[in-house]
């Protein structure tokens, strides 16, 4: 399936909105928790500042939401992982809710409780968390849900190559095989799970070649390329509309920040990253639209500036929200 001009405008946007946001979150995070030396009568700590808590963010990783959610509708569901936020903001999460969340704050998604790694979205049916692996079991059950309302509405589950190494990836996977569910389970491969590289921790190259062992078809993108997700899966969501049965998708894609913010990245090499960013597709997919005559200089302009309004508006939404008042500290929770 080729992607209309539409489509294809509305990845290179998608993308330019998610890397803003993830860059200004990246200098907000930091905000109250630099050591004395930077900032002074401060150190580092994730539950000073604006933003507590951990923070994990997928500059890079771009091209595996838009991808993937530009087949979605409204109808679909999405679980995610403790790297939420590009498939959040491709799905269609409001940036406002979602930003409060992760500031803590009354308007937030889940009122401020839940923080960036379990966003909640039951009116754009978005989820996530921070438990490894845990994205896959229910996709499984937004798969079953819609095949027994007789709804041709797909799940979709995001994973890293890491995740693949766990009980739940293989019980899934059997699970829906067994009962068809329309369910895309899709493997982010960053080729780092934390700090352990992926040849240390996984028996073979490509976690798609385990679709097999299930009976259902394993799909790999080699490269972290917008259009090449979006070709890629749509036979796979087409699948599943069919009531065909789920599909695996693997997609090679690029972590360019730290597993968390403040990690030192010492395990790293010291110029994988700046190797990485030569590939950034970003400019890529922007170069693609004008060589095809669909986005000139002027129009790329007024697309980046309209992006990064819409962030800096979420950002001041959440500033200026309020925090949830003390009384209603147990409200909400569930145990």
């Amino acid at each position: 399936m080729q992607a209309s001009p539409e489509k294809l405008l509305w990845m290179y946007e998608t993308m330019v909105e998610i890397r803003n946001y993830e860059e200004t979150m990246a200098n907000v995070y930091l905000e109250g928790k630099l050591p004395p030396q930077i900032q002074k009568g401060l150190a580092f700590d994730i539950g000073s500042g604006p933003v507590p808590g951990e923070m994990h963010l997928a500059a890079g990783q771009e091209p595996v939401a838009v991808g993937v959610c530009a087949h979605l509708k409204k109808e679909d569901t999405v679980v995610g992982t403790h790297r939420p936020h590009h498939f959040a903001i491709a799905k269609g999460v409001p940036l406002d809710k979602m930003t409060a969340e992760m500031f803590g704050k009354v308007t937030g998604l889940g009122k401020g409780k839940g923080g960036h790694m379990h966003l909640f979205d039951p009116e754009h049916k978005f989820s996530c968390s921070g438990i490894i692996g845990a994205s896959l079991p229910p996709a499984c059950g937004a798969g079953l849900a819609a095949k027994k309302m007789g709804e041709d509405w797909v799940a979709v589950a995001f994973f890293g190559e890491g995740a693949a190494n766990q009980g739940s990836f293989h019980e899934s996977l059997n699970l829906a095989a067994l009962w068809r569910l329309p369910v895309i389970f899709v493997c982010e491969d960053n080729n780092w799970a934390i700090s352990v590289p992926k040849s240390n921790a996984t028996s073979i190259e490509w976690v798609a070649d385990r679709a097999s062992a299930y009976g259902i078809p394993g799909i790999k993108v080699a490269n972290n390329d917008a259009l090449e997700v979006y070709e890629a899966v749509a036979p796979a969501i087409e699948r599943a509309r069919l009531g065909e049965g789920p599909s695996l998708i693997e997609v090679k894609t690029d972590r360019y920040l730290g597993h968390f913010q403040g990690d030192p990245e010492v395990y790293r090499p010291k110029d994988e990253v700046s190797n990485l960013r030569k590939n950034d597709p970003i400019p890529k997919l922007a170069a693609l639209l004008k060589s095809r005559g669909l986005m000139t200089d002027a129009e790329e302009g007024v697309i980046v500036a309209r992006a990064k309004e819409r962030v800096a508006g979420a950002f001041a939404f959440a500033r200026q929200s309020a925090y949830p008042a003390a009384q209603d500290a147990l409200n909400d929770v569930f145990a």
